[in-house]
């Protein structure tokens, strides 16, 4: 044992010798190239600067991880983050913005990756990756979401519009697009934790049936909606879109809204879902899909590993079909797509307000969760923030009309309902 002691320290510090060598050409490099404002600290107390006045110190626990500055990748050094043996003293989101700038100096790429497998997507191992993103505590989410807690995109008509009120923004744009009237039976497929079943029932009268597979999202949900005295107005249940059909019989819904959900659905369930949400539509009904697309033409993650960060901690079997794929298997479904815009700058937004007030709040929520967990929602929030505003990936609502015949749709001729 004595012997393994004096190996394993003789080889860390052969390790970090090597180590501190080669992160000082680095940084040597990338000073040449007009530098960064980052200082990298080795277990050893070796550091070296990036650039003038750092102002990020990234702290390498392990002489290990110095390997991955040799080659850097987002996913490499997320991992290292999330796994102990990165730490990092500073703004959270501008260590994104830093650490994508070395990935590109170093010459790695953010391009799509030329591999993709899509998942087989069955029932059960749904319900599996919906639980590990959605069920970490509701007290988590509480921290750092809105206070009617939508975990999705939020509508923004300035930008300087706190995240409560961009949040009621997009609910009653959801609730316009989809022309909602008092008496109208309106199906939100991936429910989260309630807020738009609750502001269409209130706000415009309809009846509502909210579904997902988490169940803290249905204990919670349930609760605000008898809060609210809305029992004999909206449901949600714990249920699998592909069981809707059964469960309500078909035709049963004058609307659909899918808000943030179908980037669990996996490529190759795409017609399935779209499939079953017109069947659960009335002819002329409307379904709005809104959810995260993947910038390329082929679908395919982005590269350098930060989709790869994302589907190993994040999102399991997450995948995200581009926006032509989305449109075509809509409208494979007997949808006539009328309208998509896209929140791409919106959701940079929305991460950017959901970073900062997770990093203003670090201490109780330590509290709540482990910090592993913590330091994977840390580079989450502020990572995917960089990479919407970098166009790294897209976020689309798409709306489209149910036509089982030919004839015209019962939407007006121009789009000025939406905003009025």
């Amino acid at each position: 044992m004595w012997g393994e002691g004096l190996l394993k320290r003789a080889s860390d510090k052969v390790v970090g010798k090597l180590a501190g060598t080669q992160l000082s050409k680095l940084a040597e490099e990338v000073r040449g190239d007009g530098g960064l404002p980052l200082r990298i600290v080795l277990p050893d107390g070796e550091s070296a600067d990036f650039g003038e006045s750092p102002r990020l110190t990234l702290r390498v626990r392990n002489p290990a991880v110095v390997a991955h500055f040799g080659q850097p990748t987002l996913g490499g050094l997320a991992e290292a983050y999330v796994e102990g043996g990165i730490d990092v003293d500073g703004d959270v989101a501008e260590a994104i913005g830093i650490a994508s700038r070395l990935v590109e100096f170093a010459g790695a790429s953010v391009a799509a990756r030329p591999d993709l497998v899509p998942a087989a997507h069955p029932p059960p191992a749904d319900r599996a990756d919906i639980s590990h993103h959605y069920d970490v505590g509701n007290g988590f989410y509480r921290l750092w979401l809105d206070e009617q807690m939508v975990y999705s995109c939020a509508y923004f008509e300035t930008g300087a519009e706190d995240i409560d009120t961009a949040q009621r923004a997009k609910l009653e744009h959801v609730c316009r697009k989809l022309r909602l009237a008092p008496g109208e039976r309106l199906l939100d497929i991936g429910c989260g934790w309630g807020a738009l079943v609750r502001h269409a029932a209130r706000h415009h009268g309809v009846r509502a049936v909210g579904i997902t597979l988490s169940e803290q999202q249905v204990l919670l949900a349930r609760e605000r909606i008898a809060a609210d005295g809305l029992q004999d107005r909206v449901e949600v249940h714990l249920l699998d879109y592909r069981e809707l059909p059964q469960r309500f019989g078909e035709a049963s819904f004058d609307k659909v809204a899918s808000i943030g959900m179908f980037e669990h659905v996996g490529l190759r369930n795409l017609p399935v879902y779209f499939d079953t949400a017109a069947r659960m539509l009335r002819d002329r009904g409307l379904m709005l899909n809104h959810g995260i697309t993947s910038a390329d033409v082929d679908s395919r993650p982005i590269g350098s590993g930060a989709g790869e960060f994302i589907g190993k901690y994040v999102f399991p079997n997450g995948e995200l079909p581009h926006l032509s794929v989305a449109v075509r298997e809509m409208s494979g479904a007997g949808f006539e797509v009328f309208d998509v815009e896209s929140l791409r700058s919106h959701y940079a937004m929305t991460l950017s307000h959901w970073s900062r007030r997770l990093e203003n709040q670090l201490q109780e929520a330590a509290g709540l969760v482990a910090d592993r967990t913590l330091r994977i929602w840390r580079l989450y929030l502020a990572g995917c923030s960089h990479g919407f505003a970098e166009g790294w990936m897209n976020l689309y609502q798409i709306l489209g009309s149910r036509q089982l015949a030919a004839g015209p749709t019962e939407l007006p001729l121009t789009r000025r309902w939406m905003y009025g």
